[in-house]
């Protein structure tokens, strides 16, 4: 099985990417796996330290506003799909998948033109440029939310997979993970994040409301400022009078590696509405607070968090609404009502696709032996 993969721009683009390449050698080892992406962006990053031979390509996405740089992104485009037909040329895929971003669009097309199956997966609930544009002539549709199906006009085959996790999301116990982080079995625990880069409003209102439950000492908390507030927030808390290095029931951070055991071990969620993320809360069946981020193409995480808040599989809290008071109050509420986590994680599991990974390669595999 040889097969190329295309997707980046961002981590929520390229990681569904490496998980469905992952399973593909994990179930065939002699699979030959080929990524292509934009040089010197995110992709080329996360793909060769997860293992996988890269190639680069140059493109570049459209300006909504009308822009002289927008006649280079044509000719970079035209030139990235010949570059792609030289790629597809030299390493013959048996299967071509896009994932997501500008970057796909080239490839995927330059696989059409020449007669090559392809898939597509798409990780919102709200599909971009790209997805609608591959699709109409894509083997399979893969998609991650009920309803994304009516954005899409006529496609040879759609799939609801949801998006692929990683196993170690889906493996740590909440026990387990209780212990390694020193919270006690019956205590609350809330985990907060704002994103990789940090997501200014979220973490503006979570100030006050470290500093609140500094005071009152009401639950175990963990935030992940995300690396631009790491640059402003210690300051900040500590004027409110918490400090960072405090190993107490609350902990600061810039960044959680140790993401995995973070999940398996809340009793609640506060988070932007990523796809990925998403997707990790709603197959463990965490009750969680989303706060969608509005400065994303089409409001995609709106409608994400829709998906889940019109299910009761989540609260919805739109960054306009935002601040500590009012999440402060949510968060007690849920504490204090394990009848309403219960139904939120009931209607979160309901909407959770923990085996999308098996999923896609199934499908792939019909589609290259049928």
């Amino acid at each position: 099985m040889r097969v190329l993969l295309a997707g980046g721009g961002t981590a929520g683009h390229c990681n569904p990417a490496i998980a469905i390449a992952s399973v593909i050698r994990e179930k065939n080892k002699d699979a030959q796996i080929l990524f292509v992406g934009n040089r010197g962006k995110i992709e080329e990053t996360l793909v060769q330290k997860a293992g996988f031979d890269f190639k680069a390509i140059r493109i570049q996405g459209f300006r909504r506003s009308l822009s002289p740089d927008n006649l280079k992104t044509v000719w970079l485009y035209l030139k990235a799909k010949s570059d792609c037909r030289k790629i597809i040329k030299e390493f013959q895929p048996d299967l071509v998948i896009g994932t997501g971003g500008y970057v796909s669009g080239p490839v995927v097309a330059a696989a059409q033109n020449m007669g090559i199956p392809t898939c597509i997966h798409e990780q919102n609930a709200y599909p971009g440029v790209t997805s609608k544009m591959l699709a109409r002539k894509a083997d399979i549709v893969f998609i991650s939310f009920p309803g994304s199906e009516k954005y899409f006009g006529k496609v040879k085959k759609m799939v609801l997979s949801g998006n692929p996790l990683r196993t170690e999301v889906l493996n740590t116990k909440r026990e387990d993970a209780r212990k390694q982080l020193g919270i006690p079995a019956d205590a609350f625990y809330l985990l907060s994040f704002a994103g990789s880069l940090g997501a200014q409003k979220i973490n503006e209102a979570m100030v006050d409301f470290i500093a609140e439950n500094a005071k009152k000492g009401d639950f175990y908390h963990t935030h992940a400022t995300g690396e631009r507030a790491w640059a402003w927030m210690p300051k900040a808390l500590l004027e409110k009078g918490y400090n960072v290095e405090e190993e107490g029931r609350i902990k600061v951070r810039p960044y959680l590696y140790d993401m995995a055991l973070h999940l398996a071990a809340a009793d609640a969620v506060i988070s932007r509405a990523g796809a990925i993320t998403l997707g990790e809360i709603t197959a463990l069946g965490k009750p969680a607070v989303l706060i969608p981020s509005p400065n994303v193409t089409h409001n995609h995480q709106y409608y994400n968090a829709r998906s889940l808040s019109d299910r009761e599989g989540a609260l919805l809290l739109e960054e306009t609404d935002l601040s500590a008071g009012k999440l402060y109050e949510m968060i007690l509420d849920l504490k204090e009502d394990p009848a309403k986590r219960e139904t939120l994680s009931r209607g979160a599991l309901k909407l959770g696709l923990p085996q999308a990974s098996e999923e896609i390669y199934q499908e792939i595999y019909a589609l290259l032996h049928s």
